[in-house]
């Protein structure tokens, strides 16, 4: 089979403009650009009939996000039955295990690839999830990987996490790096004029993390790098955009450092108002602690043309290192973190420029490059079943 005529049926979480995050964004932007790449898309997602609007009906919610978790799993079920009743497709393509793990026998004697893009039962875990809850989602897991005769991952370190803690042989995985729409990031203003659009100031170096409020994201360490970055760079601005559980926590930390000039917490930012945002800093920071695939956000910066230094975790590595090693900061910690960015603001870390981290983004993680790429893994999963 080509991947001309290849019919998918895309497994996902939530719907990204109903409600947003990292897995989210990347099933949105990669269901967006299947097609051009010769994958005919339907999907079932976490979502209101919005969704099916706003797709043609290609994509539908099967119910909210909100509703309890043993109604959302038959509805996923009943959503799953439908779809394959309607035009059953050529490869199931699973974003989250969960929504997938209730459709199990439904789709049985489908071709089945499952989109790896984190341990969903350690995450819990990292973020204070009960052991009974870590063993069943494991379980869930397990179950779902176990039918997928390929699973796409977003880095090496998120392959070896699947061979190791799953089970899963090497020779079922394939690395395939996240997807951003780079020209969606690719703002024709100046930094100093993204910065009068979001009233920021033009006399300061600004330093931007996109992160979800939560333990393993590194923040604290972050907070913690500016108390020591202040002595060399006191107007230093650190802008915190995103929203979880950790705000009243970190804002207390701002509070307790002094560094309420210093630390800036923006809540949620819009899609709308985000490529300006990474347009108007001198450069992004990601600080992850533990479990990063590969960090959509570095990839998001580089497309707006900022550079971005990131902590040795996971895939973070991987997405920037071909472009400059330097962008890799030694360790995690504050320590590591003050001095990466003292001397990417003082010049003697050099960056690469902003057209050179624009055709980094470009070449190597748009959306339609990454699409070709996860058409020729759908299409080698269905040869595979036809071949057994």
């Amino acid at each position: 089979m080509t991947t001309g005529s290849i019919k998918s049926l895309q497994i996902g979480m939530h719907w990204f403009p109903e409600r947003a995050g990292g897995l989210d964004r990347m099933y949105y932007s990669l269901v967006g650009a299947l097609p051009g790449a010769g994958v005919a898309v339907r999907g079932v997602v976490a979502g209101s009939p919005k969704v099916a609007a706003d797709t043609g009906g290609a994509i539908n919610g099967f119910g909210p996000a909100a509703q309890s978790l043993p109604l959302r799993l038959m509805a996923a079920r009943r959503a799953l039955r439908h779809e394959i009743r309607t035009s059953r497709p050529d490869v199931i393509s699973s974003h989250f295990a969960l929504y997938t793990f209730p459709g199990l026998d439904v789709t049985r004697g489908i071709p089945q690839v499952s989109h790896f893009q984190g341990p969903w039962a350690d995450e819990s875990h990292v973020e204070g999830a009960d052991s009974f809850g870590q063993r069943a989602k494991r379980y869930l897991e397990q179950s779902v990987y176990a039918r997928s005769s390929r699973l796409i991952v977003l880095s090496d370190a998120f392959g070896k996490i699947l061979t190791t803690r799953y089970g899963i042989s090497p020779e079922r995985v394939r690395v395939v790096p996240g997807c951003v729409d780079v020209e969606q990031f690719n703002l024709p203003i100046t930094q100093a004029e993204a910065r009068l659009r979001l009233q920021l100031p033009q006399d300061r170096p600004i330093v931007l993390a996109v992160r979800r409020l939560v333990r393993r994201m590194g923040l604290e360490d972050l907070i913690d790098a500016v108390k020591l970055l202040k002595r060399s760079a006191p107007d230093v601005l650190l802008l915190i955009a995103g929203k979880g559980r950790l705000e009243g926590e970190l804002e207390a930390r701002i509070a307790d450092a002094g560094l309420e000039h210093n630390v800036k917490l923006l809540g949620f930012v819009p899609d709308q108002h985000l490529a300006a945002l990474y347009r108007a800093a001198n450069l992004s920071v990601v600080p992850t602690v533990a479990l990063e695939g590969f960090g959509l956000i570095t990839v998001e910066s580089l497309a707006s043309g900022t550079p971005v230094l990131v902590t040795p975790v996971g895939g973070l590595p991987e997405a920037v290192a071909g472009l400059s090693p330097d962008l890799v900061l030694p360790e995690t910690g504050a320590a590591a973190i003050a001095a990466g960015l003292a001397g990417a603001l003082n010049g003697t870390l050099k960056l690469p420029d902003a057209d050179a981290c624009r055709r980094y983004a470009r070449e190597r993680f748009d959306n339609a490059v990454i699409a070709k790429r996860v058409a020729a893994v759908y299409a080698e999963a269905i040869a595979g079943s036809v071949l057994h």
